[in-house]
């Protein structure tokens, strides 16, 4: 595609550059990611519904072992994409987090404080209408399952509806969707570790204290720390609190602005962005959303509590959640809409929050140890996350393209 006729995402993008420059790239990236991760989930379902069905599950089920002696550690391939390559993609969510903390919109706290309430009512509500559909059920334990929001999904989709979108919304979502990341990494680190070893957590915060250490002492190039890092990972892995929360603290420990001549924070984001936007993140949905469909798979989920509640969490839970408390925010004087942005588009932007996901699909894997809970998950997150977009695109396509004049509804 050359410069005379640039597609849907590349418009878009050139549209936001202005307007939201330090994010430009990451939206960009986000957005094409959420296309390449879209072939993936097919190219996933297509395979473990097809004659190849048994190759795509052994595949998956292949045992890999890395390390010596007693440093060892076999995993089977899924676990190595969800517990090691997906720490890569936490950790690029860490810098982003950081990021946004210290130069971003989550440092001022008065243009800050709209997204957040917006991003606990879009955890919350949808954790409640799950619970509410579930108590007293083995499928309780994935009440996180639809508080996630997938940000390549719903930045894609934003992207993907070109001219309609002001660029303030795009950054209102990406805002609500990185406080959500924010929540579900707590979520995973306290309700979904698994019998804790205080000597390895020891060991990895010990190891954290050494990256600290090592930045003290001017350390500033990357692969000086690759080494300790996969001990945090190692140690971490090992502690029962999952090995993905390493990823995730030492990109909060990354220093922004300049050290030593470099930006090594923006340097990192640069270089790992597009391996976890067209890799990772695809590969994971290549290795977890393969559900086979056959055998009245669909028809169970259709008649299972779990399946609906996850639906329903997804596209009420979200809509309400993150649509209400934005509204309710907005009554009470805690901020103001960005500019540009109607009311209708919060209600579209509210929806496409119910795109989980990513996120979604991760703690499915954590909550359940039942592989029919698991794929009966697996459909409801689909589902769900369809049926999001579907209506976060409905509600953006009545709104007008924005212009200087245009007013809040």
């Amino acid at each position: 595609m050359n410069d005379a006729t640039p597609g849907p995402i590349v418009t878009a993008t050139r549209k936001v550059r202005g307007a939201i420059d330090p994010l430009t790239e990451f939206l960009h990236d986000e957005a094409a990611g959420g296309i390449v991760l879209a072939i993936a989930t097919v190219v996933a379902l297509v395979w473990a519904n097809s004659p190849w069905s048994e190759e795509y599950v052994d595949l998956w089920h292949t045992t890999l072992t890395l390390g010596v002696g007693d440093l060892a550690i076999s995993e089977d391939l899924g676990h190595w994409v969800n517990d090691g390559l997906m720490a890569v993609f936490f950790f690029v969510v860490g810098l982003e987090i950081k990021r946004e903390l210290v130069c971003g919109e989550l440092q001022d706290r008065r243009a800050a404080t709209l997204p957040v309430v917006a991003a606990i009512g879009g955890v919350a509500v949808p954790a409640l209408v799950f619970t509410a559909l579930t108590t007293g059920s083995p499928a309780a334990s994935g009440w996180a399952i639809p508080a996630a929001t997938d940000i390549a999904f719903a930045v894609g989709v934003l992207a993907l509806l070109g001219d309609r979108i002001p660029a303030s919304l795009k950054l209102f979502l990406l805002t609500i969707a990185i406080v959500d990341d924010i929540a579900a990494i707590a979520i995973i680190a306290v309700f979904y570790a698994d019998g804790i070893q205080l000597g390895w957590l020891l060991g990895a915060g010990s190891g954290l204290l050494l990256v600290l250490a090592m930045r003290r002492l001017g350390l500033v190039r990357p692969w000086q720390y690759v080494p300790l890092a996969l001990a945090v990972w190692v140690a971490m892995h090992e502690s029962g609190v999952h090995a993905t929360i390493a990823g995730v603290l030492l990109g909060l420990l990354t220093p922004t602005g300049m050290v030593g001549g470099r930006n090594i924070l923006e340097e990192l984001e640069d270089r790992l962005h597009n391996y976890s936007a067209f890799l990772i993140v695809p590969l994971f949905a290549l290795a977890n959303a393969g559900v086979d469909l056959g055998g009245g798979a669909v028809a169970d989920a259709a008649n299972s509590t779990l399946a609906w509640a996850i639906v329903a969490g997804l596209v009420v839970g979200k809509l309400l959640g993150i649509a209400g408390a934005t509204f309710l925010a907005l009554r009470l004087g805690w901020g103001t809409l960005p500019a540009e942005v109607t009311r209708t588009q919060v209600w579209g932007a509210a929806a496409l929050g119910g795109i989980g996901f990513t996120v979604s699909l991760f703690i499915a894997q954590l909550a359940y140890d039942d592989p029919a809970l698991i794929d009966t998950a697996k459909i409801g997150i689909l589902a769900g996350s369809i049926l999001s977009g579907i209506l976060g695109i409905m509600l953006l396509r009545r709104s007008p393209p924005p212009t200087a004049a245009t007013p809040h509804e």
